[in-house]
């Protein structure tokens, strides 16, 4: 497996499972039934933020969407976004995109991740981002409308970065 930046041709492979995702409503609040073309303002960032793609031969995977969490004086934040294609999930493709979006985000110079929405009843992924150092630092109740949990909690996340590695005052 490969993790590169995506190009403007890895959208259409991209797309397929990102309205899949986003279609099951169980992990993403994205407007449903968007086109090709609408959905790609959604996940393909401009600089400074970065989408990539994890690739085996032309394969695509999965993919990730990085940056800052906020302009300006939150810059220094980064947040990710993650879409492994159901069909290649349990494969360690979500864990290898998460280690490559905190490798970038620490070499990058950011001082934390802050991951805004992680979806409680999602619990592959708050298994994985606590694995990687994540602390879930609030939770917002009844924020998310799972469709077969009703309304669930969104996490927000938090791992810091910095060299101190001070810990997190609650």
């Amino acid at each position: 497996m490969l993790i590169r930046d995506a190009e403007d041709g890895d959208w259409p492979a991209i797309y397929p499972f990102f309205s899949e995702i986003v279609a099951q409503g169980r992990t993403y609040a994205f407007p449903e039934k968007l086109s090709l073309q609408q959905a790609r303002g959604w996940w393909m960032e401009s600089p400074p933020g970065r989408t990539v793609v994890a690739v085996e031969g032309s394969t695509v995977l999965g993919s990730a969407k990085m940056g800052p969490n906020r302009p300006g004086r939150g810059a220094h934040v980064a947040t990710a976004s993650f879409m492994v294609d159901p069909r290649h999930s349990g494969r360690g493709v979500g864990r290898a995109l998460a280690e490559h979006v905190v490798d970038w985000a620490r070499a990058t110079g950011y001082r934390s991740i802050q991951f805004n929405a992680v979806v409680e009843s999602n619990e592959v992924a708050v298994r994985l981002w606590r694995s990687l150092g994540f602390e879930v630092l609030a939770t917002v109740p009844e924020a998310f409308d799972h469709p077969e949990h009703g309304l669930v909690g969104l996490h927000v996340m938090f791992l810091d970065l910095s060299s101190t590695g001070r810990a997190v005052e609650r």
